[in-house]
């Protein structure tokens, strides 16, 4: 399975010894505060997340990798690509340490570049509550455009979205690598 390694970051495969740390991420109020109902999700519905991620890659080939801080060597959050009703689709979510210092962009970028030349898909689209002004400039800053106004699940969201000949690769360190990293 294919992780990847940028400057700052290594995105990985989880493993079944990350739940630990991904309920960690998932119990803080202010990581999950735009994600579902904005509540601290518990340590079985992170469990239920983390078998999910882990299918997701073999059902779809692709999907969300852990995020690993590549100085400190921890486990910082997670992103990629999830399939949002059959459109791929960015996500990310780091521990509140890690935010404002760009990491959210350099996974985008990382997971739009993996989407578009490795899966080689036409389109990705990302989503965010439309008060989450953080995830928005994030989609603005990885090139990503506004679509609409939506809703998926009840709840309402922007749309943002690339097509493949809209995405540039920049000359930001990038390596496809088909073994775990970190």
């Amino acid at each position: 399975m294919p992780s990847i390694e940028t400057a700052r970051l290594y995105l990985r495969m989880f493993r079944d010894e990350d739940l630990d740390q991904l309920v960690t991420l998932l119990a803080d109020a202010d990581v999950v505060r735009y994600v579902g109902n904005g509540l601290p999700i518990p340590r079985e519905e992170s469990e239920n997340a983390l078998h999910s991620i882990i299918r997701h890659w073999d059902n779809h080939g692709f999907g969300r990798w852990a995020i690993i801080d590549k100085e400190a060597r921890e486990f910082i959050g997670f992103g990629g690509l999830r399939s949002l009703l059959g459109t791929p689709e960015v996500v990310y979510h780091l521990a509140k340490r890690y935010w404002g210092r760009g990491l959210a962009t350099e996974i985008a970028r990382a997971s739009l570049r993996f989407g578009f030349e490795d899966r080689k898909f036409d389109r990705i689209v990302a989503v965010a509550k439309p008060d989450n002004a953080a995830s928005i400039h994030v989609m603005e800053k990885a090139g990503m455009k506004f679509e609409m106004n939506t809703s998926y699940y009840d709840i309402d969201v922007v749309q943002y979205r690339i097509n493949r000949s809209e995405f540039s690769i920049d000359n930001s360190p990038y390596t496809l690598l088909r073994e775990s990293a970190g």
